[in-house]
């Protein structure tokens, strides 16, 4: 059976992502040491921002890909899409926790996903400030820096932490409920402001779960691929909202996974 590592042209893609994905978390840092001075514009609320940084570190990683993939598709949180002639599309998020990154916190990260044939094949997740990089190929496996990644299968809900990730446009009584129903049943919740560090420390096994209401395709891909890859359950968010839609985002440690999702509703 082949898999994506060893499909033709994903080994390449996957080689040249590590390169830019490291070129621009150390674009993204520069940006982040001097975080107060950066020129910050709203989008869609005033908790909904964007600065330079996140623009110049997208514009960075679609010149080199470009550069090194001329007929591969270009999809980002702050540029929109490009097409595609190869049957490749890249998904790019350059700075996934723009809100932590704005002020000052270390919760923020870089994310490349690639996309072929209606599946995600690669996602890579850079932390800078640890220097982790959190890895997957469909059907090669969950990494970061060497270490094959695994989710935690045996801690219970009462003993496990769990993230959640919500905005503006989500309801706060449904979150309400959420928060509400994880407490007592015994669970922990965290938000660390970015849904892609959250979903690799699924994968990581740190966290026993994640779910956010509504999400874009460059929040998640990269993410949910490391969570299925890590042995857990992970929604298919290309089969759902899609590339351009946005939509729920669930993954979990399968022991854990069907009380989880009852209590968020999905």
């Amino acid at each position: 059976m082949q898999t994506a590592e060893t499909t033709p042209g994903v080994a390449g893609r996957l080689a040249a992502a590590r390169r830019i994905i490291g070129l621009a978390g150390d674009w993204a840092k520069g940006y982040f040491d001097r975080y107060d001075s950066l020129s910050v514009e709203t989008k869609s609320s005033r908790q909904d921002v964007v600065s330079i940084a996140d623009r110049d570190v997208e514009d960075l990683i679609r010149a080199e890909i470009r550069a090194a993939f001329p007929l591969d598709g270009l999809f980002g949180e702050e540029r929109g899409g490009e097409g595609e002639t190869s049957g490749y599309t890249w998904v790019v998020d350059p700075i996934d926790g723009t809100a932590c990154f704005l002020h000052g916190l270390a919760s923020w990260c870089v994310v490349i996903a690639l996309v072929g044939d209606g599946r995600t094949l690669i996602g890579l997740i850079l932390d800078p400030m640890s220097g982790r990089l959190y890895q997957a190929i469909a059907g090669g496996g969950a990494w970061c820096d060497g270490r094959r990644l695994s989710v935690d299968r045996t801690t219970p809900i009462n003993g496990g932490l769990f993230a959640l990730g919500a905005s503006t446009v989500a309801q706060g009584a449904q979150m309400g409920r959420i928060v509400e129903g994880l407490l007592n049943a015994g669970g922990v919740f965290m938000r660390n402001g970015s849904a892609a560090l959250s979903l690799a420390h699924v994968a990581a096994g740190h966290y026993l779960g994640f779910y956010e209401p509504r999400l874009s395709s460059w929040d998640c891909l990269a993410g949910l691929l490391l969570v299925e890859e890590a042995g857990g359950v992970a929604d298919d968010f290309l089969a759902g909202p899609g590339l351009s839609g946005k939509g729920p985002v669930f993954a979990a440690a399968p022991q854990v996974a069907g009380a989880f999702r009852a209590l968020t509703g999905e």
